[in-house]
């Protein structure tokens, strides 16, 4: 029988865009039994010349130029919202009242108020949605999840969680749109340390407080002349104010008692994406790090005596629900499938009736802490986290 479509919109055609448009073209070649597969039926950007291209180059059936368009159509079964996070909210819930499916990029909102009313939305629509926190579906992400649920850890004490980029660290570098509070809300602390929190709920627990430190190093840098598609773009001679932060730093405690700690940094050099945890139990440990995403460092003391310490484990086995849908082991596979992986689970939740996971909760509580660790930095004292 084949399988069903859904028709997806996708607002945005940049880096995230890139990524979104691969990720729905490829699913159906490594999950072909799905019972629902995606359309890539209209891509949106205000720039007709670029999206019109993007649409052409990355395999989409049609373009607008209008989001308010895209989602009054007909034909579209899920809006899949890439854009700056200052559009999220306006998005998303104009789609859950069109009744169409909502899928968001992360954060959520710019803040918690924002994630909140979209929340509400897609619930008060009961249309199904979903955030891409893509890295938890990472192969070696779910195999340390299986080891966490399966009890191989023993009691969970600590969880350590570091991400660290470097790309803004020149003071030249230009004032790209997540260098701005009105667009994107804040600045490492919601673009890497929504991706921390959202795996450290994912594997360890819910967090109940919170105590937050943030800086900003750079506070001017030159505007922006022209965008490229990936992180940065060309620096014109007029400088602007950088509004969101550069470091963010903060200690949790988890419902479970562990104990927990979280920095996001552009500033780290020699850093690209160390997207680094590390979990402590009662039985072992457990190290992940996304510049060597096939791995899984795993530490437990049922070893040989004498030969303790650390193993490198490689996640590419298939014994984790992704990494056995693409190639054989040791063939590696990256930062890409991360975002198939999350499509296949999505519409194998939306065939079930089901709603997929992360969804829009997900990222309520992911804004509600990343506000309260703002909060807790302006405090200077615990907060508590209030859902």
């Amino acid at each position: 029988m084949a399988a069903k479509t859904l028709n997806v919109g996708l607002v945005g055609y940049k880096f995230m865009g890139k990524a979104h448009s691969n990720a729905y073209r490829q699913v159906k070649h490594f999950f072909p039994e799905l019972e629902i597969q995606p359309v890539l039926k209209a891509i949106c950007g205000r720039d007709e010349a670029g999206v019109k291209q993007a649409a052409e180059t990355m395999g989409w059936e049609g373009y607008e130029t209008d989001w308010k368009k895209l989602v009054a159509r007909d034909d579209i079964d899920i809006i899949d919202v890439s854009t700056p996070g200052n559009l999220h909210a306006e998005i998303s819930i104009a789609a859950a009242k069109a009744g169409k499916m909502v899928f968001c990029e992360k954060p959520l909102g710019n803040t918690a108020g924002e994630a909140k009313q979209m929340l509400d939305a897609v619930n008060e629509a009961r249309v199904k949605n979903a955030v891409f926190f893509n890295y938890r579906k990472a192969p070696a992400v779910a195999l340390a999840k299986q080891l966490i649920s399966e009890g191989s850890l023993g009691r969970i004490y600590h969880w350590r969680g570091t991400y660290l980029q470097d790309w803004i660290a020149d003071p030249s570098f230009p004032l790209v749109w997540r260098l701005k509070k009105e667009t994107a809300g804040s600045g490492v602390h919601g673009d890497l340390q929504a991706h921390l929190i959202d795996m450290a709920r994912f594997l360890v627990g819910e967090i109940t407080e919170v105590s937050g430190l943030m800086e900003t190093f750079v506070k001017q840098r030159p505007e922006l002349a022209a965008t490229d598609d990936r992180l940065g773009g060309t620096a014109s001679d007029k400088m602007g104010d950088v509004t969101v932060d550069d470091a963010s730093l903060f200690l949790a405690r988890f419902d479970n008692g562990a104990l927990g700690s979280f920095e996001a940094t552009r500033f780290a050099l020699g850093r690209k994406n160390y997207n680094r945890f590390e979990i402590n139990g009662s039985k072992g440990s457990v190290v992940f790090n996304m510049e060597r995403p096939n791995e899984l460092e795993v530490y437990t003391e049922d070893t040989r005596k004498g030969t303790y310490g650390f193993r490198t484990v490689s996640a590419t086995t298939g014994e984790d629900p992704y990494s056995g849908h693409f190639w054989p082991a040791a063939h590696n596979i990256g930062y890409e499938h991360t975002f198939i992986n999350l499509l296949a689970d999505a519409f194998a939740a939306i065939a079930k009736g089901a709603n997929p996971s992360p969804d829009f909760h997900d990222g309520y509580i992911n804004n509600v802490i990343l506000d309260t660790v703002e909060q807790s930095a302006q405090s200077k004292k615990w907060e508590p986290i209030k859902a």
